[in-house]
């Protein structure tokens, strides 16, 4: 009888480890796709240090390259995990990288690249959040990457991951970048 009063703890221990892996596994990449097949949302946004000059707008995604969109905050911690594999799509010559600073404080997120290094060509400041969701965000990080005709190509929700950067983000790439060739 008294290994019987050990079950329910078992039950809860085991529960508790399966949702606790899936916190940290790759979110599906298809997730919300309505925006993907369909040109980016039109939008302007600030510099992060605000000295009024656009710091990203829709018209930089138009520049003959592969545009990687990524929306993170200094806040988020996939953001932070997922960091080193920005820095290593920034050194890829056929991409340029964006990113939209979603609902942080300019200071933090000046001292978090800082801290990490600024993998990103221009950024943009969305203080509200409204131009994260017009392109469809729930959440920091999602990264979208964009033709070089401005359209969105797909959408990885969740922190990037050296699998998902090596397995599906950089094959994409380079199908995209043989079109264009």
């Amino acid at each position: 009888m008294t290994a019987l009063r050990w079950v329910p703890f078992v039950l809860i221990f085991l529960l508790t480890g399966v949702f606790g892996i899936a916190l940290f596994v790759d979110r599906p990449s298809e997730g919300s796709l309505a925006l993907v097949g369909e040109p980016a949302p039109d939008f302007v946004l600030p510099a992060l240090d605000q000295a009024g000059e656009v710091g990203l707008a829709s018209a930089d995604l138009l520049d003959g390259h592969i545009s990687i969109v990524n929306v993170w905050s200094s806040w988020c911690a996939p953001c932070r995990i997922e960091h080193p594999q920005l820095m290593a799509l920034a050194r890829d010559p056929r991409v340029r990288v964006y990113g939209i600073n979603y609902r942080d404080a300019p200071e933090d997120a000046l001292e978090f690249l800082e801290e990490l290094g600024d993998p990103f060509d221009r950024i943009g400041l969305d203080q509200d959040g409204r131009v994260s969701f017009d392109w469809g965000v729930t959440g920091p990080p999602e990264t979208f990457i964009v033709g070089p005709d401005g359209t969105i190509i797909a959408k990885h929700i969740g922190a990037i991951t050296p699998d998902t950067l090596e397995f599906s983000i950089r094959p994409l790439i380079a199908e995209v970048a043989e079109q264009q060739e």
